[in-house]
């Protein structure tokens, strides 16, 4: 059992790794680099937005794992329901869970704007600057966000690692 539940914190935090510090590199280093390099909009959207589809092949498999091992090591925590609503681990795993999931909406959203559609307008340089720049606007704000609540989730995570207490 205790080989059982190392290799379940090692795949979650794996899975953590690669989604938060993927998140991280993409939003910390990435993104200021290509803010600053000498291309059109368009250019740096299509730049982003294939490295965004590279980082996803490995980075959604990945959240799922993360959510799939979290789920069930919180069911082997949680076998008496008064924990969750009883004690500081359950509010802190209930605080988690809610983020969990304000983050894949967040994160849905962000896939969603870009669209394959929208990708080939940029492509093919259909997409008016106005529209280009309020895409890129939304963007980088569901990044940050998506950045932000990944952070917090890890936060939590360690918070419940080490007992639940704040």
């Amino acid at each position: 059992m205790a080989l059982e539940q190392a290799l379940l914190t090692w795949i979650h935090i794996t899975s953590a790794a690669i989604w938060v510090g993927g998140s991280l590199f993409i939003g910390v280093v990435f993104a200021p680099i290509l803010k600053k390099m000498e291309m059109s909009v368009e250019e740096r959207l299509q730049l982003m937005i294939r490295v965004g589809r590279r980082f996803n092949k490995l980075a959604l498999p990945a959240l799922f794992i993360l959510m799939a091992t979290g789920l069930y090591q919180a069911h082997l925590v949680l076998q008496k329901s008064d924990i969750l609503y009883e004690t500081d681990y359950g509010h802190v795993l209930i605080i988690k869970i809610i983020l969990v999931i304000a983050l894949l909406v967040t994160y849905a959203v962000h896939i969603r704007i870009i669209r394959k559609d929208v990708e080939d307008k940029i492509i093919s340089k259909q997409m008016p600057q106005e529209q280009l720049q309020k895409l890129r606007k939304k963007i980088i704000i569901l990044g940050e966000v998506t950045v932000v609540l990944s952070v917090i989730i890890l936060f939590l995570a360690a918070v419940l690692d080490s007992g639940g207490q704040l």
